[in-house]
């Protein structure tokens, strides 16, 4: 029965002093200071790489505003929010990784792997906090293989996945402070 009672005055505690604090920790690893930071913006990003999907650079920019709507209590504002996101979207490159052998030696070996590779820079302004303010290059690859599926069959999926990791690195990198 002590023991009951200790982990629910533990518990209690540990409420009353996380509620206490001016910044908020939360489930996804922010520390936003809610009673400074109420607002962010996002520009539309651009597509500087001269290749991807038509609409490769509208995807990313709502892509990264739905992740910060999610994963913060900011609320999503046209222009001049507290924090501010801009960029662009600065490389999209197809690599070969790996050569497999045609088996004839009268025609030249063929990629095994194919890495797609997307670069995004992105301008983060931190109007409460000059000093996190930041430009940064984000990347990232997925690999596919051109022997069973080719670009059109999976670019799109690979684009979204790229996404999805850099958002969670520009997430990390702006608002989770690791």
């Amino acid at each position: 029965m002590k023991l009951n009672r200790f982990f629910a005055l533990f518990a209690g505690l540990s409420l009353f002093l996380f509620q206490s604090c001016s910044v908020k920790y939360s489930f996804t690893g922010t520390n936003i200071n809610y009673e400074l930071v109420k607002t962010f913006s996002v520009e539309n990003f651009f597509n500087d790489s001269g290749g991807g999907p038509a609409n490769m650079e509208q995807r990313f920019t709502e892509a990264i505003k739905e992740y910060y709507q999610r994963n913060t209590q900011l609320e999503l504002v046209r222009n001049n929010g507290d924090l501010q996101f801009s960029g662009a979207i600065s490389r999209y490159s197809l690599t070969p990784q790996a050569a497999v052998s045609s088996g004839d030696s009268n025609l030249p070996d063929r990629a095994g792997q194919m890495r797609l590779t997307i670069v995004v820079d992105v301008d983060y302004i931190n109007l409460s906090n000059e000093e996190e303010s930041k430009k940064q290059t984000f990347s990232f690859f997925k690999d596919y293989d051109p022997r069973t599926v080719t670009l059109l069959d999976v670019e799109n999926q690979l684009v979204e996945e790229i996404f999805e990791v850099i958002i969670q690195d520009i997430f990390t990198a702006t608002v989770a402070n690791w």
